[in-house]
Formats: structure tokens, sequence, C-alpha cells
């Protein structure tokens, strides 16, 4: 006996169902996110000092007069910039050890896959501070390891700019790679193996059957973990604050989100401070909308 239920209806309403199930999640989300949201652009949008929050001063509406003060401040532009080219080179460098370590993990035994394995989830474990406090003692010019087997002498490496952006990435790299490497890894094991002997019965090389084969069947999974390494990259903070000493000498080493603190505490200028996060969250936005798009119009489905 076969149901009356037009069959367009039917799935319309099992289509809800996934829906109703992540429905408790998305509600605490939603409140834990759209406060502080509405918070951020709230505060953005007057002339809140530290005269303000004491109550010796009433607030003053601004309007976008503090968004009109970050965009005509060249300092912004440069910071700006910087973070962009930054975090640029920390989300290829991720995806480039992540993904490589993802395959030699499917190359090599059971004993090196484990040893790798919590090696990488050790270093993913490890809170950012003390990761870049470590990484600091092993670039010290007088104490630490790296100069002295690389005959270095007392070379500071966080006194230049570009070195000092150097050692924040790779130590940026290191504690997020584990996380591309661990998720491209699953990925890579939910390949049918069949297809990957079929390649290399074809005499295809590893590269070529990493950009052919692989790549296209796991774009879903590369593409969750680029996002995620974009959002985190572009918003580091810890890690520049604590190894550049707050921004680096005459604020070379300065990035969005030091200069949104810097801003708002260093300065008090609370309302600034709030302009240049609501402009990180725009700007984070649209690069997740363009990427996903992008992936659209390529006929991926997400």
């Amino acid at each position: 006996m076969t149901s009356s239920r037009p069959p367009g209806r039917r799935g319309a309403r099992d289509g809800t169902v996934p829906w109703l199930h992540l429905a408790p999640a998305l509600v605490v989300l939603g409140a834990l996110l759209a406060y502080p949201v509405y918070q951020l652009g709230l505060i953005s949008l007057f002339r809140y000092t530290q005269a303000q929050v004491s109550g010796g001063q009433p607030t003053v509406f601004r309007g976008l007069g503090n968004y009109a003060d970050v965009f005509g401040d060249d300092q912004f532009w440069r910071v700006l910039l910087a973070t962009v080219v930054f975090a640029a080179a920390c989300v290829v460098s991720t995806l480039a050890v992540g993904c490589a370590l993802a395959v030699l993990l499917t190359r090599v035994r059971a004993v090196p896959r484990l040893t790798l394995m919590l090696a990488a989830l050790g270093a993913w474990a490890t809170p950012a501070v003390t990761g870049s406090t470590v990484w600091l003692f092993l670039f010290d010019p007088d104490f630490g390891p790296v100069n002295r087997i690389l005959g270095l002498g007392d070379h500071s490496w966080t006194y230049g700019r570009y070195s000092a952006f150097l050692l924040v990435l790779l130590e940026v790299v290191w504690c997020s790679f584990p996380f591309v490497m661990v998720t491209v890894y699953a990925g890579i094991r939910a390949v049918p193996t069949e297809v990957l002997e079929a390649a290399s019965l074809d005499g295809a090389s590893q590269w070529r059957i990493w950009r052919s084969v692989l790549a296209p069947m796991l774009r879903p999974i590369l593409t969750v973990v680029t996002i995620q390494s974009v959002i985190w990259d572009f918003k580091v903070f810890t890690q520049i604050y604590v190894m550049t000493g707050g921004g680096g000498i005459a604020g070379q080493n300065l990035v969005l989100n030091v200069y949104a603190y810097q801003q708002a505490f260093a300065s008090s200028q609370y309302g600034l401070g709030s302009a240049i996060g609501v402009v990180m969250l725009v700007l984070l936005l649209a690069v997740t909308l363009v990427y996903l798009r992008l992936l659209r119009r390529q006929g991926e489905e997400l």
C-alpha cells in the first residue's frame, strides 16, 4: 500500500529534520555570538573612552565618525596590508605542511605514524602563550640553541621586522598544522584504495596523485580547513603580542588584532578599537563568502 502524500512535501518535510536536530546548538551559538557582536557594533558608534567608562563624561554618539578616523589613519592601512600578507603566508604554509604530513602518515608504519600523531597533537594542545614563550627561548640570542646550531652568534630574531614575522609564522604553523594534518589524513583514509592503486599502476607520481586524484576528492575538506585557517591566522594576537613585545619596535610587527587592542586598551579609545573589530569581522565574512561563491561557480557541493 503506497502513501498518498505528495513526494514534494515529503522531501521538504524530511529536509527540516537535520535543522531540528541542530536547532538547540544554533540557538546557543546564536545567543553567545549575537550579543557580543551587537555590543561591538554599538560601541563603535560612540565616543567611548575611559572617561565614559568611569562615568565622568556622558557618551557621545559619533555615528560613522570612528570608522572615518580609522580609514583616515595611514597606519591602519599599513597594518591591514601587513595582516593580509602575514595571514596569507601562514595559511599557505600551514596547508602545505599539514597536507604533506597527512600524505606521509599514509606511507609510514604504525609506530612512526603514532609517534608523529602524538607529537602533532602535543603541539596542537599547547596553549598559545606557552608555545610562544618556548619559541622565544629556542631563538633567544643569548641562551637559545637555534643560534648556536646555526652559528649566528647573538643574532636577535625579534629585532628585524621580517625576521620577527618569520619567527611568529613558524610558531603559528607549528601550532596550526596538526588540525590540517589530522583532518586531511582522515579524508585520505576515506578515499577508496582502488582509486589510488589505479593511479599508481598508470605511472602517476606522488605529486600527480595528490594534484589530480586526492585534491579534487578532498576539496570539501580542504575548503573547511582553508576557511578555518584564514579565520585563525587573520586574527592572530597572542603570538604577535608575546613574541614581539606588543607589536615590535615602533609597531613594525603590528597586525589588526594587536592594533585594535592598542587602540582600545592601551589608548583607552574603546570606540576606535570596536570599529577596527567590526572591520575585521566584515573582512573575514567577505573572504569566506567570496571563497564559497567561487567554489559554487565551479560546481562544488558544500
